[in-house]
């Protein structure tokens, strides 16, 4: 790469312009994937030229970086728009620790680990470490006197002539008053009272110049001799004895039997346990997921680590560890049924919110997961479980992605409504405008009855009424294009919502008057 020092600055201080660019000042929308297009297609260039040639795996990983980042500008629903930011970054960091070995299939969550924390060094010390070579190899080769640089004479030049031409240009300022205005104009053009904002920029577009060539410099390293962590020696020695590794699943495995034992009345108990000893169900099932969520994760933890830790003898101690585990997972998994079955009643009852639909998306991937933790132990395949966690993240993500969230509550909620429960118009109309095209559908549905069309109408407005007011603050840029709220302006405009009122002397209204004489609030009345 010391051959082409001088295109990896440029195109490092090219993208931290692109950087500030796209994002100083304004609202995210379609620059996130634009700079990640820059990115990627910039490096890769890059480091092509330097025949330096990504491997075969290393391709797979584009197609999540541009699914993710893609949706980064089509969906708006906050959780989906926050995994599109996070995944789209991790995955480009696992695509940089194994671009020229295509290794990151094979990698243990230890060499995951180890791999992000390289990559961390590299942004600090690489580049620093590459220019002193770069800079060390000019001098053995006499480059330096062959070819002086004409920078430093013209950044000199510059700055003796600054104070002269300030000195001349007060003096003819003051000698013609027309000239005089030119010079203020000049001043007001380049707005020099902003002069900290702009060192301020400048400094932040160093920055990201630099921990992008330090990224890439990393990518450029050799990755033949790269050592997967536990292959040829064990990450941590065997050190506990198969018996007390054996008392701890044991115990643990007869707690949580005991535990589902007593959790099967909610597979059969259907609506009547929405109260069960004092408390109500809302609360039950809310307290419940997260307590379960968190055993399932530490359940997992426990199991791999003494599978790691453990020392057994081929044969008879192998088999019971591998059954005792198994077991293990398998009554989490069960946990994981009667909640999953638990917040189906809860949705019935109450209602879809954003959280009761993570939920019962996470729960299923979450359940896949543990599935797939059986599987590689059967197999002996423990290894495998880091890549078998990365498929369900990203698969619980896009699974939110695909099914736009918020779109999914209105079509449930609004199913709940024609069957005679109640529907919340605030809280419908505190969704993105990802569910904007599908209330304009049920709108002009016509088998909705008039009562449902009519409070489908008041959030629609309320909608309209907010796009408006958005209008009037903020300027529009290219940067801040986003696919979902085109589409929620296009699809409000061709509807008709003229018969919605609101409060004149109100900026953002918070209540709309429907056609059928109805008042509803545009913001949410409860919460999970």
């Amino acid at each position: 790469m010391q051959k082409y020092s001088t295109r990896l600055w440029l195109l490092a201080l090219a993208l931290g312009w692109s950087f500030d660019l796209l994002f100083w000042d304004k609202e995210p929308g379609i620059s996130f994937f634009i700079f990640v297009t820059l990115t990627l297609a910039g490096g890769v260039l890059l480091l092509w030229q330097a025949q330096i040639r990504p491997a075969r795996n290393t391709w797979f990983l584009l197609a999540p970086i541009a699914f993710f980042a893609a949706f980064t500008f089509i969906r708006l629903e906050p959780l989906t728009v926050f995994l599109g930011y996070v995944l789209t970054l991790l995955t480009m960091a696992v695509l940089v620790i194994s671009y020229q070995t295509g290794r990151w299939t094979l990698y243990s969550l230890a060499d995951y680990f180890a791999g992000f924390f390289r990559l961390l060094f590299s942004l600090i010390a690489e580049p620093l470490i590459f220019q002193a070579q770069v800079g060390k190899a000019k001098a053995e080769s006499g480059a330096e006197e062959k070819r002086p640089s004409a920078f430093w004479p013209i950044a000199r030049g510059l700055l003796f002539a600054i104070p002269v031409l300030a000195f001349f240009t007060s003096l003819l300022s003051s000698a013609d008053m027309v000239f005089a205005q030119r010079i203020e104009g000049l001043v007001e053009l380049f707005s020099l009272e902003k002069l900290p904002e702009y060192i301020f920029r400048a400094i932040y577009i160093s920055v990201m110049a630099y921990a992008l060539a330090g990224t890439l410099l990393h990518a450029a390293k050799p990755g033949q001799d790269e050592k997967l962590i536990g292959i040829e020696k064990p990450l941590v020695p065997a050190f506990l004895g198969f018996t007390e590794s054996a008392i701890v699943l044991g115990s643990v495995t007869l707690l949580f039997a005991s535990f589902v034992f007593i959790q099967f009345q909610y597979f059969f108990g259907g609506l009547q346990n929405i109260k069960l000893d004092g408390y109500t169900y809302a609360d039950y099932a809310r307290n419940g997921f997260g307590e379960l969520v968190t055993v399932a994760f530490f359940s997992l933890l426990l199991f791999l680590g003494l599978s790691t830790i453990t020392r057994r003898n081929e044969g008879g101690q192998r088999q019971i560890f591998s059954g005792l585990g198994i077991f293990l997972v398998a009554l989490v998994g069960v946990m994981l049924v009667s909640a999953f079955q638990r917040l189906v009643l809860y949705e019935i009852a109450y209602g879809f919110t954003r959280l009761r639909t993570y939920t019962h998306v996470f729960i299923i991937w979450l359940g896949l997961l543990l599935l797939t933790t059986i599987i590689l132990e059967l197999r002996n395949r423990q290894r495998a479980f880091a890549l078998a966690a990365i498929f369900a993240s990203l698969g619980f993500a896009a699974s939110l992605t695909i099914m736009n969230v918020d779109g999914f509550i209105v079509r449930q909620n609004v199913s709940r409504q024609m069957q005679g429960d109640r529907l919340d118009v605030g809280y419908l109309a505190s969704l993105s405008e990802d569910a904007v095209p599908v209330l304009a559908s049920l709108y002009r549905s016509p088998e909705l009855d008039a009562s449902t069309r009519d409070q489908i109408g008041a959030a629609l407005a309320c909608f309209n009424n907010q796009a408006e007011a958005r209008q009037t603050e903020e300027t529009p840029n290219w940067q801040s294009f986003h696919i979902s709220r085109y589409q929620s302006a296009r699809t409000l405009a061709s509807l008709n919502l003229k018969d919605y009122n609101f409060e004149e002397d109100e900026y953002y209204a918070t209540s709309v008057t429907t056609p059928l004489d109805e008042t509803y609030n545009c913001y949410e009345q409860y919460m999970d």
